[in-house]
């Protein structure tokens, strides 16, 4: 909910929903900004929880903001390696 408020008052557009919704993969590409193909890749690999209906892949938006936090963590800790490392070589 905090990010939903800071990213309002940055005057960002902010969707609420349930966390039991289930996203079609067009849904929930366009929520991460990635392509469909891509996120497909992604709940091939594995990487997000996804179930069937049909021939029709559906994502629950609680495991796709699970996956979005630990992705965007991922990106903020190698972020702060980088400019560690560029501290340490004195190019920062």
């Amino acid at each position: 909910m905090n990010d939903q408020i800071r990213q309002f008052a940055e005057g960002r557009g902010v969707t609420a929903m349930p966390n039991h919704a289930e996203l079609t993969t067009r849904q929930a590409a366009d929520l991460l900004n990635v392509s469909r193909p891509y996120l497909i890749g992604l709940l091939e690999a594995g990487k997000i929880p996804h179930r069937l209906v049909g021939r029709r892949r559906r994502v629950r938006f609680e495991d796709l903001m699970a996956y979005k936090r630990q992705s965007d963590a991922g990106r903020r800790k190698a972020a702060d390696d980088l400019i560690s490392l560029s501290e340490e070589l004195d190019l920062y």
